[in-house]
């Protein structure tokens, strides 16, 4: 993935044979067990939202390699402000095909599920006609399935649950998909670009995958750049680089900015000065309390309503809840009309002081 740049909507491989795509990149590799310990070296983390080490996910299917394992490819995107997942899978779907059949290869997985939002048609229609292009032993493992729209549809146990019985709502009991997934067998369950980096980490190397991150990160980060910049869209970078960095290569601030949202709608909200300087390295984040997430940077208008979008936000996802416990029942609409009440300067105090109370819980 390596010089990306700015990706636009409709740019891609589609015109690319699988035998043009392998003359760029050749044929994937047929790692087996020890490539785990390369994807241990690399420092890989996940890229949907929970940077969990790859090579512990890897592992723990591997154990289980008996019961014939699924490799399950989630390219369900369904964070409003993330762009980078259908724009790889529309502009570099082998990338993504290469990472999960080196995951077969790895863990001893006899099958691989597609799992795309539905409602991403572009990114459907090119992850499907490059599964046509893969050579016939590679297409007889594989699966397309298209994922419902909503949020809490792309959440690991939510996908398994869709693809088992139809119904895209998280599971909090166990097992968990590497124990009991797909079939009730054991799946590894990987965002689509953490497995497009994993192909590319079996045909170059873990010191490559390493050496391409700042200030102690590995690899590089897919990055969707919006708000008051000159060139909204998705960049790739390497991963640890400064926000500031990450919005001089959007093309700069278009326009005076406050705030800046790091991880999207799971986020949180920074203040620019603050921010600027800010790695947007996953580890470093979350060791302060923060989360890179799924890699979204916004940064607010200094015109716009800090509260007022966080009132949007929260009302999003509180629409978009589970509807599994209490306070997402009835917490984060109460939070949401709150917030709303106070961007419309009818709050108060007490207001505020429950807004601080909720959030704890």
């Amino acid at each position: 993935m390596n010089g990306f740049g700015i990706l636009g909507g409709a740019a891609g491989e589609t015109a690319q044979s699988y035998m043009e795509h392998s003359r760029q990149w050749g044929s994937v590799p047929d790692t087996g067990r020890d490539f785990i310990d390369v994807l241990e070296r690399s420092g890989l983390r996940g890229r949907g939202g929970g940077a969990f080490p790859a090579a512990t996910k890897w592992s723990a299917v591997a154990e289980r390699a008996s019961r014939r394992p699924v490799v399950l490819v989630n390219g369900a995107e369904g964070e409003p402000a993330s762009g980078k997942d259908r724009l790889l899978m529309t502009a570099r779907p082998h990338m993504i095909i290469d990472g999960a059949v080196v995951a077969t290869h790895t863990v001893g997985a006899s099958d691989i599920v597609f799992y795309v939002g539905g409602e991403h048609l572009g990114a459907l229609a090119s992850m499907r006609r490059a599964i046509a292009e893969r050579p016939a032993t590679e297409q007889r493992m594989m699966a397309l399935v298209a994922a419902p729209p909503g949020y809490v549809a792309g959440e690991e146990t939510a996908a398994v649950h869709f693809i088992n019985d139809g119904v895209a709502l998280p599971l909090s009991t166990p097992p968990r998909p590497f124990e009991r997934g797909v079939r009730g067998r054991p799946t590894l369950v990987h965002n689509v670009e953490t497995l497009a980096h994993a192909g590319l980490i079996a045909r170059f190397g873990s010191e490559w995958f390493r050496n391409a991150g700042e200030g102690g990160a590995s690899g590089t980060v897919l990055l969707t750049v919006g708000g008051a910049v000159r060139t909204p869209g998705v960049i790739e970078a390497p991963h640890g680089v400064t926000v500031a960095d990450a919005v001089s290569r959007a093309g700069g601030l278009s326009t005076a900015s406050d705030a800046v949202l790091i991880g999207g709608y799971f986020g949180t909200w920074h203040d620019t000065g603050t921010a600027w300087n800010m790695q947007l390295d996953a580890s470093a984040l979350r060791r302060q309390g923060h989360t890179l997430g799924c890699g979204v940077v916004h940064a607010l208008p200094a015109h716009s309503c800090g509260v007022l979008t966080s009132a949007q936000v929260m009302t999003y996802l509180a629409r978009e809840s589970a509807q599994q416990c209490g306070p997402c029942v009835f917490g984060l609409r109460a939070m949401a009309d709150t917030l709303e009440w106070v961007a419309a300067s009818r709050g108060n105090g007490a207001g505020l002081q429950r807004l601080l109370r909720w959030a704890g819980l």
